[in-house]
């Protein structure tokens, strides 16, 4: 990992908030750096950054200090993210980050769905750095970022309770009922599923991790099923369904930095978040085969689809390429590349 171009890019982000505009879109900019630098792509890094800044907000400006008394009353208070990161960037300052990380993951497990789960995946992908030896000041303020944006926006989703069925990850997310109305905010679509038949027995029908060692499996399942499912119902929502294996993945990536114990809440956390996503989501009918493109073949096919979606240039694709790819080397399953492909084609 370049620590110097991918900390580079991220003082130039620490200075913009977590949503800009006046639909408040996600800023996926520090994700999408991290994955350019991790796949090789340093190059295109300066010129990305620039043109992504144009679009982005400054970060708002702080309007009181939180304290080790006080911060569970700003929990989900999305008005004070930069009170958050003063905090966190205070906190990283005088703990490692390993314990830092540890600590405000469990506090803020319960509200992981946190900008429809970007909160977690920026954290997840910072994280993914750290991990790979990629640590300076500019990589902390990052976590800093990361971990303010989750609190400010944490926010719970409907949970019936952990897994504890029969089902594996591809099977639990076909059983999954679909919400009435798919239509108009995540938190419309989320009021429908405690009302919706069969939402409950669903959920719980995940096979659960017997151990923790069953974790980190269980958790690329997960991943494998909703890349692949993206083929099928991306084209009801193509930039949230694309979360169904991005947010996941965020938690894959970020469990060799953290307590075991925290290995199955994490996966029921985001099991149960992935579902919700999906009812809300995932169109009744699946795409006709006939309508996908076609995956390249032979040795450079890999390479060929990442070029394809840094070309491509946009934030969403680029990320869920990241993570098709890392199925794809995981299953060799060629439909994970036209996943991929199915994202360039479905989001402009």
């Amino acid at each position: 990992m370049t620590g110097g171009v991918l900390g580079e890019a991220y003082e130039r982000f620490s200075r913009t908030g977590p949503e800009w505009g006046e639909d408040q879109l996600t800023n996926h900019g520090p994700m999408a750096v991290e994955v350019l630098v991790r796949r090789g792509r340093s190059d295109r890094v300066d010129g990305w950054v620039q043109q992504y800044l144009e679009r982005l907000d400054e970060l708002p400006r702080s309007t009181g200090e939180i304290t080790v008394g006080d911060w569970n009353a700003a929990i989900g208070d999305g008005q004070r993210v930069a009170d958050w990161v003063v905090y966190f960037t205070h906190e990283l300052q005088e703990r490692p980050w390993r314990e830092v990380l540890a600590i405000w993951w469990e506090r803020l497990l319960p509200g992981i769905v946190a900008g429809t789960t970007h909160g977690v995946i920026r954290v997840g992908h910072v994280v993914r750095a750290l991990l790979a030896g990629a640590e300076n000041p500019a990589i902390l303020g990052e976590l800093a970022h990361g971990l303010a944006f989750w609190a400010a926006r944490s926010r719970p989703v409907p949970d019936p309770g952990p897994p504890a069925g029969l089902l594996f990850p591809r099977a639990a997310l076909q059983a999954l009922p679909r919400v009435p109305m798919q239509r108009g905010r995540v938190a419309d679509r989320f009021d429908q599923l405690p009302h919706l038949p069969q939402w409950a027995s669903a959920v719980v029908g995940l096979a659960p991790a017997a151990t923790p060692d069953q974790v980190p499996a269980r958790l690329s399942e997960l991943v494998d099923a909703a890349t692949l499912g993206y083929l099928s119902y991306g084209h009801g929502q193509p930039v949230i369904l694309i979360h169904t294996a991005t947010a996941p993945n965020a938690v894959l990536h970020s469990l060799p930095a953290l307590p075991r114990d925290l290995w199955a809440p994490s996966l029921a956390a985001i099991w149960t978040t992935t579902a919700a996503i999906f009812s809300a989501y995932a169109p009744p009918d699946a795409a006709p085969r006939s309508i996908l493109p076609a995956a390249p073949e032979g040795p450079d096919a890999l390479a060929e689809v990442l070029d394809r979606a840094i070309a491509h240039t946009d934030e969403h694709v680029i990320k869920f390429t990241d993570t098709a790819a890392e199925v794809y080397t995981r299953t060799g399953d060629p439909d994970a590349l036209t996943a991929a492909l199915r994202a360039t084609q479905l989001i402009s």
